[in-house]
């Protein structure tokens, strides 16, 4: 199935799509791609908090902004709600349920600030140092916070050389695998051509094949009509 154009739908149309997008990630690595002493499952990954703390997500966990009340008025974007509400689909290991990987499919609201932009790489660089492998998948192409792509960014950041998607190929597909040393294996592509799949490092020397081409099109054919034909009009 080729890569939509998702600037033509609101942001929450998106944030629906990478709920099940990111679901149907999960159920492939679980059924057919991880090996038996790992498993997958889609959980909110804050940034600016180390690898140590990323815990399984449990219910009632602490009061929250908007639970507490008292009057206070919050104000916030539909791209930043939708942001903080986004799921990664965080890869474990059995032994201590530590995390091995992550995979994350970037959103607008990802894009939508300076501060959701340096919350990203900021998040990107924390999980590398730590020696957690990443997927990113980039729908969307480059902007006034990215010139370079999300990838761009996070690249400039571990090794301080600019980096630029073609201009024909704005999307950015990128695998790191964190040693030593961090190497990015990196796909571009542009809207209206079939996903390709992807690796995914679980240790050094070592990846399986993400299949984003299968998953997206499940996702996909599960949205509602109103927008499928918004972002793929029919024929004829």
């Amino acid at each position: 199935m080729p890569m939509h154009g998702w600037t033509k739908v609101p942001d929450g149309i998106f944030h629906a799509f990478h709920h099940g997008w990111i679901s149907e990630l999960g159920r492939a690595l679980n059924t057919e791609v991880l090996p038996p002493d790992m498993y997958a499952m889609p959980e909110q990954v804050a940034g600016g908090f180390g690898p140590d703390v990323l815990a399984l997500q449990t219910e009632g966990g602490g009061d929250s902004a908007e639970g507490k009340g008292g009057g206070v008025e919050t104000a916030q974007t539909e791209a930043e709600f939708y942001r903080r509400k986004k799921s990664a689909l965080v890869i474990r290991h059995v032994s201590g349920d530590r995390v091995v990987a992550v995979i994350e499919i970037v959103s607008p609201g990802n894009k939508a600030s300076k501060n959701a932009v340096r919350a990203f790489v900021n998040k990107a660089r924390e999980l590398l140092g730590a020696r957690i492998h990443l997927l990113i998948v980039d729908p969307f192409p480059p902007g006034p916070r990215d010139p370079g792509g999300i990838h761009g960014l996070i690249w400039g950041e571990i090794t301080d050389d600019e980096y630029s998607p073609p201009a024909d190929k704005p999307l950015t597909l990128v695998a790191y695998e964190s040693d030593i040393i961090t190497r990015a294996y990196v796909r571009h592509m542009a809207i209206g051509e079939p996903l390709p799949d992807m690796q995914l490092f679980l240790e050094p020397d070592g990846c399986v094949m993400v299949p984003l081409d299968a998953t997206y099109s499940a996702a996909f054919d599960a949205q509602p009509r109103r927008w499928r034909d918004v972002l793929e009009p029919p024929k004829g």
